[in-house]
């Protein structure tokens, strides 16, 4: 029988809620540009299309290295939250961060302290459920 899980559903539901404001944002601006493949040399809808790019590009591994962790039951359940917490966090000022910032001009604080959340969590994660893979091969 499978372990009840608390953690996990919940980071994977916020996360699943933030792809799809960001993806009607991609959307809206393509329909309001009628732009039907790339960008159309449009910077919004190129920083709108990078937002949701860079989430679908991170969050899959994120949430399925939380999953395992939580399935190990390795880990106290503050835990999972606190890695859960960092990763929509992360993945929420990031995606403003890029949103936020224009060409020509600095990165906007939301881009480096959102991937850096996100680095963090994905690394802490990986590391934790390496250890305990290790640990079950002595």
């Amino acid at each position: 029988m499978l372990p009840p899980f608390m953690a996990t559903p919940l980071y994977a539901a916020l996360c699943g809620i933030l792809l799809v404001m960001l993806s009607l944002r991609v959307a809206r601006y393509r329909n309001s540009k009628r732009v039907s493949l790339g960008d159309g040399g449009d910077e919004d809808l190129r920083q709108s299309i990078r937002a949701q790019g860079n989430f679908v590009e991170y969050v899959p591994l994120a949430l399925l290295l939380l999953f395992l962790l939580e399935l190990s039951r390795q880990a106290p359940f503050w835990a999972l939250h606190l890695l859960g917490a960092a990763l929509f966090l992360g993945r929420v000022v990031h995606a403003f961060g890029i949103l936020a910032s224009r060409p020509n001009r600095r990165p906007h604080i939301g881009r480096p302290i959102g991937i850096v959340l996100t680095w963090l969590m994905i690394l802490i994660t990986a590391i934790w459920l390496l250890v305990i893979a290790i640990a079950r091969l002595a």
